[in-house]
């Protein structure tokens, strides 16, 4: 066993036997008894370190996100932002209060007005034939699997129940921010959301985002480069909703949550970890996930805001 692979280990290990006192001690949204944790690291060189339930498969729900953003920036460029904002929002991921204060431009594209802009605008840009499995396509391609699986629940919970989301797309289309038809957009949404990953899928699906070294001899990949590390910003600063302070403050690498329970994170230059635990806290981000991200980046140095670790590698 590498030394990597012997810490991703104890992390899990201790995880999974001190999972009771560290969901005890959070600000928890419900009072489940603490579920299954898998993790997964996807290396550059092509390695992906596992543990725990890294097989279990679940819904990506809001992670999906990173890659409808990362298709519409390839499609618009820096665009999307004349119709959706790049700041943190102090709200729920679903309010529709601070669609009023900003006229129908939602605060980033990880909350949920933001989120369903930006796939209007990859409805309007797609053929027909296309829209509704684009971004689910997109991540069965990173993820390198040979089918796609959604989640049946997800697709009937939000087709059925989601009032809220459309409430916020006849807002937005009021303010002229939302152009393609409200009934296409939703169905694109909920699909990306129902896509089904386990942890060793999303940390490959994720891997491309730790590419994001500039590229001044070509042309064409310091502008991909670029582009990702766009996205990446807006992880560190918007992809834990209310929690992103308190996540950059202990994790210090960018990263986007979901309701599933996952958790994707990126180590530029490095590699892609995917976490997986369903209990949320307050904000809708997994208790476990965050607490192994965060002894993870402590064993290894990893961090956006100080200089390359020297230490284990894949």
């Amino acid at each position: 066993m590498s030394a990597f692979a012997k810490i991703i280990c104890d992390i899990a290990a201790t995880i999974q036997r001190d999972a009771v006192k560290i969901e005890a001690a959070a600000d928890r949204k419900d009072d489940a008894a603490p579920g299954p944790f898998g993790i997964a690291v996807a290396f550059a060189s092509g390695e992906t370190v596992t543990a725990g339930e890294a097989g279990t498969g679940f819904p990506i729900q809001s992670i999906s996100k990173v890659f409808a953003l990362d298709m519409a920036l390839a499609a618009q460029a820096d665009a999307v932002f004349d119709r959706v904002g790049r700041e943190p929002s102090g709200d729920p991921f679903n309010s529709i209060v601070d669609l009023e204060r900003t006229k129908g431009i939602p605060r980033n594209p990880f909350v949920n007005a933001g989120a369903l802009v930006v796939v209007d605008m990859l409805v309007e840009t797609l053929a027909d034939d296309w829209q509704a499995d684009a971004v689910a396509e997109e991540v069965r391609r990173r993820a390198r699997l040979d089918r796609l699986v959604v989640d049946d629940a997800v697709l009937a919970s939000e087709q059925e129940g989601g009032d809220l989301n459309r409430a916020m797309m006849s807002f937005m289309r009021h303010h002229g921010n939302l152009r393609s038809d409200p009934d296409d957009v939703m169905e694109a949404y909920v699909r990306q959301c129902a896509v089904v990953l386990d942890c060793r899928g999303l940390a490959k699906a994720g891997l491309p985002f730790s590419r994001a070294r500039p590229s001044r001899d070509d042309d064409e990949a310091d502008a991909v480069a670029r582009r990702r590390r766009r996205v990446l910003a807006l992880m560190m600063t918007c992809g834990h909703y209310d929690g992103s302070g308190d996540f950059a403050l202990r994790v210090g690498i960018p990263a986007k949550s979901g309701v599933g329970g996952g958790i994707l994170a990126v180590v530029p230059d490095i590699a892609s970890i995917a976490v997986w635990s369903p209990n949320l806290d307050q904000h809708g981000n997994s208790i476990l996930g965050v607490r192994a991200l965060e002894m993870l980046c402590d064993r290894t140095g990893w961090s956006v805001f100080g200089p390359p670790p020297t230490g284990p590698a894949g």
